[in-house]
């Protein structure tokens, strides 16, 4: 039997898609990314899967030597360099299915924005280099995939390079990622003798013939395979008897379960991450794309099979099930900003409701409600106008302004898909372009950043006018200097990193001020009275840093000078007694104080509630704080004492250590002061032999060790009579 697939992109197929019912599609819908290891294939794959579903008429290399480049790398420098910088969206159609396709760069870069946009997912192809096997970014993605709960479905590719072994890989999958995976096709030869791919479920052979592997020739399979094709089969229906009911009973019975329910045992399976079906090819070769795309459509999940919870900001965030239906309120997530020649590009994930053009929807992080002026497919940095948008789907808005991660509503509804707490900056890193005549291309880059990403903040120092960005580690200071780089030409010269120390009070003290100054004609004068005490945890745990409380009773100090004391109160916590860095964690009451009919203004008030709180802050016990951070470390067991000691040496209380199954690896979780980590992916690379990885988050401020304060304390008086000389 001979089958044709002949790649055509019309006028047609666009007129279809605009007027495709929103309804119809959200069942037939797939929200896919394709994640690897650099360099296992995935831009080449994603090539062809565009090839082969029409979407583009020629495949061209990566590495762009014919001049042209691959579809999804539009960007000059992902052209020459051959890898893939930023995420690119495409979409395509195979079968009765519309699949929303994302292909990610290898590199994953560990910011906020990045890993929420995961999110976005439903399904996943993990693309597992034939040779190489199970790699070190393979583990990062996996454990991305499963912290975001995505399915997903794998393809070992690259089976026609000199020593390819799907065996090997599939050991990796079940052994190193702990994956219930089991092989669904068996190569016929490998290496130069690749020729074809072996249906273990269907028992059918297929080869691809023509010189871009367009027709499919299905026949029966070769005798010297039978055996294999079996004894695999028999194993794929053993895996799945033991976490499939279904599959289970009819094993039990000793029953030959038939071709749709093995399918269907695998759907289930996959949709509830117990399994993953291993899929084989060589993308490059145009060998093995299509049963790939089958299997997207078999076995990954549409929308409606995916849960997604919002938070309902009425109700103090309380977790709301959404429902994939297009006719319910719009929820829907920017979830992706890109700068475009007509503007900036918003890519959106609509999880609930319709998104029309030229309707008007309401982002709830701003309250603004902003008119959607044109709704468009992206193919790479190309685009279809589309009028609307239903439940489960994925488009690129224009004219759209607004913040990576921000959820737009109909306004009905005030849900968030994301807690609005967004962690403070822990680490800060001074840095100017290297040629002054970049300063406006690194402006707008800083600019298009800081909207991307929450957690990068920038700011000015007023003493040196330096430019100060600030973010949740090394590595995410790194990465942003590396990008400017790369998307904007601005190479940068970075000063030393500094860590972001706080102050706070440790016991409840009163101040009682009085602000008075006379210089001829109308003076300054204002008494405040009150109190400055720590804030309670549950409180700093919601990310409050600072409260101010009126207790005045009476008109001692009149009404329109009460908010003149909080800015004032503001003011003073910008800068602590003891070190200078923010004071934080404290709550300011004014229970009482005084004004002068002539003299008294606001500024008055301002200075004297600063004066105030120094006053009270010096009385409250001050301490400064530190920022810890929970560390991961994965490795091998045999490293297991070099880790821990070099975790002692830095001050690191070790939270737990756990073995894998058999042993070989270990996974050890560490609180660490921030100070300490500088250098530490250095380090830890030396002593295990470059096999061990780390994650680092930010977990909370704590109190400094009383030696290190004392350090802080000298370095800033010593700073503060310099400048005064």
């Amino acid at each position: 039997q001979m089958l044709r697939y002949r790649p055509f992109i019309s006028k047609a197929r666009n007129i279809f898609l605009r007027s495709l019912s929103t309804e119809s599609i959200i069942l037939n819908t797939r929200n896919i990314g394709i994640s690897a290891h650099i360099d296992s294939g995935k831009t080449t794959l994603t090539e062809r899967i565009l090839f082969y579903t029409g979407r583009i008429n020629e495949i061209h290399d990566v590495r762009g030597k014919d001049g042209v480049g691959a579809k999804m790398d539009s960007m000059d420098l992902e052209r020459e360099k051959g890898i893939t910088i930023q995420s690119a969206a495409t979409y395509c159609k195979w079968g009765p299915n519309h699949i929303n396709i994302i292909d990610t760069p290898g590199h994953v870069d560990f910011t906020i924005e990045v890993e929420r946009a995961l999110r976005v997912l439903d399904g996943a192809i993990l693309v597992i280099c034939g040779v190489s096997g199970v790699q070190s970014q393979t583990l990062t993605v996996d454990r991305q995939m499963k912290r975001y709960s995505v399915s997903r479905i794998a393809f070992i590719n690259k089976l026609d390079r000199t020593g390819s072994n799907p065996m090997k890989a599939l050991e990796g999958l079940r052994k190193e990622l702990r994956l219930g995976a089991a092989l669904m096709q068996l190569p016929i030869g490998l290496e130069n003798d690749f020729r074809g791919i072996i249906d273990i479920i269907t028992r059918e052979a297929t080869s691809f013939l023509g010189e871009k592997g367009t027709e499919l020739l299905k026949f029966p399979i070769p005798e010297e395979y039978v055996e294999q094709t079996e004894d695999l089969r028999k194993e794929l229906i053993e895996r799945l008897a033991e976490i499939d009911e279904e599959i289970g009973e009819l094993f039990i019975n000793e029953e030959e379960p038939t071709i749709e329910q093995i399918k269907a045992a695998v759907r289930r399976q996959t949709i509830a991450r117990k399994f993953v079906p291993v899929f084989l090819g060589s993308a490059y070769k145009n060998k093995g794309v299509q049963l790939l795309l089958d299997g997207v459509n078999d076995y990954l999940p549409s929308p409606p099979e995916v849960q997604n919870k919002a938070l309902d900001l009425n109700k103090d965030e309380a977790e709301v099930q959404l429902q994939c239906d297009s006719n319910l309120p719009l929820v829907a997530l920017a979830f992706k900003l890109e700068e475009s020649r007509f503007g900036q590009l918003t890519y959106i994930r609509v999880y609930q409701g319709t998104l029309r053009k030229g309707t008007y929807a309401t982002n709830t992080k701003t309250g603004k409600k902003t008119r959607i002026p044109r709704l468009v497919r992206m193919h790479a940095n190309e685009m279809v106008d589309v009028d609307s948008v239903g439940a489960g789907d994925v488009v690129a808005v224009f004219g759209v302004e607004c913040s990576s991660m921000d959820t737009f509503t109909d306004g009905s509804v005030n849900y968030s898909l994301v807690s609005m707490f967004v962690p403070k900056p822990v680490m800060s890193l001074a840095v100017r372009p290297k040629d002054s005549q970049q300063a406006a291309n690194f402006s707008k880059a800083i600019g298009k950043f800081t909207r991307e990403d929450p957690t990068l903040k920038v700011s000015i120092d007023p003493k040196t006018n330096q430019t100060i960005i600030s973010g949740m580690g090394e590595l995410h200071l790194e990465i942003y200097i590396e990008r400017m780089k790369r998307e904007y030409g601005v190479e940068c010269i970075t000063g030393n990193p500094s860590v972001n120390y706080k102050e706070t009070i440790t016991s409840r003290s009163n101040f009682n001020y009085l602000h008075k100054k006379q210089s001829g004609g109308s003076g300054q004068y204002a008494r405040v009275i009150g109190y400055i005490e720590p804030l309670e945890d549950e409180l700093i745990q919601k990310g409050i840093d600072f409260e101010f409380e009126n207790l005045v009773i009476g008109t001692n100090i009149p009404p329109e000078f009460i908010p003149s004391c909080e800015k004032g109160a503001r003011a003073a916590c910008e800068k602590g007694v003891l070190a200078g860095y923010s004071l934080s964690g404290v709550r300011v009451a004014i229970t009482d104080g005084n004004a002068h009919a002539v003299d008294s203004n606001d500024l008055s008030f301002q200075l004297a509630m600063q004066y105030g709180i120094r006053q009270g802050v010096k009385g409250g016990k001050p301490q400064i704080l530190e920022p810890l951070m929970s560390l991961e470390i994965d490795a091998p067991s045999e490293f297991q004492g070099v880790i821990i000691g070099g975790l002692n040496k830095r001050s690191g209380l070790i939270m737990s250590s756990d073995l894998n199954d058999d042993a070989s690896q270990i996974k050890i979780e560490a609180d660490v002061p921030l100070a300490e980590m500088f250098g530490y992916s250095t380090d830890l690379r030396s002593s295990t032999q470059g096999k061990g990885e780390f994650s680092m988050e930010y977990k909370q401020h704590q109190p400094v060790a009383k030696d290190t304060q004392e350090t802080l304390i000298k370095l800033y008086t010593s700073k503060l009579a310099a400048d005064e000389e």
